[in-house]
């Protein structure tokens, strides 16, 4: 299994366990004006993270081109809470600071392989934090943005139709399939 497949597994078993999650239920109500705003540099920046996590290969087209850097932007913006906006927005800002640390150079500016090392690196580190995390603090913010990228990409039209087997319009309903190695998870 690829990490791709892996992810696609991942984020099919999440379902509504994401950060957000509520939004499938709230339809992004929120109750006040926060007054966020992403520049078109941070959706870019946004854009770039979500694609070093799920890039495109031979098989399916990348995280780039699902647009996630806008998903983000509307999710962050409209659906979650004061706090967990503050935590993903100061977030993008200590990513690039984390690539400074580790590559001396911005994330943007660092190339295919030390943006993959980095995300690793902070993926560990978010981990760590999740794992020892009391339940009153706030959540790391590149488990957000991870989460973000799953849940935007799997449910777009480019992760529905080519990462995942889609059929528009299904027929009768099969609740026993047999699966192969290497299937791709279903969409619909």
């Amino acid at each position: 299994m690829n990490r791709r497949e892996a992810l696609s597994s991942v984020a099919l078993l999440l379902g509504g366990t994401i950060l957000g999650a509520e939004a499938f239920l709230t339809g992004c109500k929120t109750t006040s004006d926060t007054g966020l705003v992403f520049s078109p540099g941070d959706i870019s920046f946004m854009d770039e993270v979500a694609e070093t996590i799920l890039p495109t290969t031979a098989a399916s087209p990348g995280a780039k081109a699902a647009k996630l850097g806008d998903f983000m932007s509307v999710i962050v913006r409209d659906c979650y809470e004061e706090k967990d906006q503050k935590i993903f927005f100061d977030g993008i800002k200590k990513l690039d600071e984390a690539s400074k640390a580790k590559n001396s150079k911005t994330f943007l500016d660092s190339n295919e392989q030390e943006r993959h090392d980095l995300l690793v690196a902070l993926d560990a580190e978010q981990k760590g934090y999740q794992k020892n995390k009391k339940t009153d603090q706030p959540n790391h913010y590149f488990r957000m943005m991870k989460e973000l990228t799953l849940w935007g990409y799997f449910s777009s039209e480019v992760g529905a139709t080519k990462a995942l087997r889609y059929v528009a319009v299904p027929g009768k309903y099969e609740g026993c399939i047999d699966y192969k190695k290497g299937d791709k998870a279903w969409a619909t």
